[in-house]
């Protein structure tokens, strides 16, 4: 049997090691952000949305935009759009430029943006996505396809890439607009956080879950109805955080904010978020 050397061994080791540790930035601070159109992004991207992006701010492509020059699974400057290739802006956009603000020059944000418009948050449960996908129309079925069909499970993949490069600080949820009136909407978000927490190996009470009101009855919002179930939420789950839409601007639809409504709302995700940092957000405001 041929002798082994130990020490060799041990370097060799150490130095694998060494190399894993070195390639994960403790301040490289990541947020996953799914749900529908709202997270998506419905509002046209505006010239003032694309100029002054810090490189701070990155966006991690989660599907393949050859006409934007992105391909899936790398880290870019977040300049939108940061959903699919063709979506609008969304509350991520500012939600990350407001942190990159407020945080020292030593901290990175990165987003993941996995949503489609229209969808309930069935869409997100693992084991009974499917069944739900199966009735769904034929033009979600083409924005699914950019998923491969499975947008959760395109989530964690993005994510675990993540996690090689930084730390998972939170989640973005915007959802509920297709679950109106869903009693039970809380519990089935709480499925999707707690397959997210087992699926990424994350600590609860170290992960919140921030998810935004639908358009506030304050802007004729037609789901606005919804809001008083989001409300409940940190009922159910403990690190749940209600982000207010109250006075944010919406599109002719009622159904969406227009470009003004999703900077403010992205703020507001910020400001809770460097709150629960331990930050009081002053620039950017």
């Amino acid at each position: 049997m041929r002798k082994i050397n130990l020490p060799l061994l041990l370097v060799f080791l150490f130095c694998l090691v060494g190399k894993s540790v070195q390639a994960q930035d403790k301040n490289f601070y990541i947020f996953l952000c799914f749900g529908q159109s709202n997270m998506e992004g419905n509002a046209r991207i505006e010239p003032q949305d694309t100029v002054n992006v810090s490189s701070r701010f990155q966006v991690m492509e989660a599907v393949d935009c050859p006409a934007i020059n992105r391909t899936k699974g790398n880290w870019y400057t977040a300049v939108p759009p940061l959903c699919r290739c063709r979506t609008g802006l969304t509350p991520a956009d500012y939600f990350g430029r407001e942190l990159v603000a407020n945080l020292p020059e030593n901290v990175r944000i990165g987003v993941i943006n996995v949503a489609v418009g229209g969808c309930k948050i069935e869409l997100f449960d693992k084991d009974h996505y499917e069944s739900y996908t199966a009735n769904v129309p034929g033009w979600m079925k083409n924005m699914l396809k950019e998923y491969d069909g499975n947008p959760y499970a395109r989530l964690v993949e993005m994510a675990k890439r993540a996690q090689k490069d930084g730390v998972i600080k939170g989640i973005l949820l915007h959802q509920g607009e297709s679950n109106t009136n869903d009693s039970l909407w809380t519990k089935k978000v709480k499925v999707v956080y707690d397959n997210l927490m087992k699926d990424l190996d994350l600590k609860p009470r170290k992960v919140p879950l921030l998810a935004g009101e639908t358009v506030n009855a304050d802007q004729g919002g037609v789901c606005a109805s919804m809001n008083k179930i989001i409300a409940t939420l940190p009922q159910t789950i403990r690190n749940a955080h209600v982000i207010s839409s109250a006075g944010c601007p919406d599109a002719a639809d009622n159904l969406h904010f227009n470009a003004a409504g999703y900077r403010e709302l992205g703020k507001r995700y910020a400001a809770t978020m460097l709150t629960l940092l331990g930050y009081k957000p002053t620039a950017g405001r």
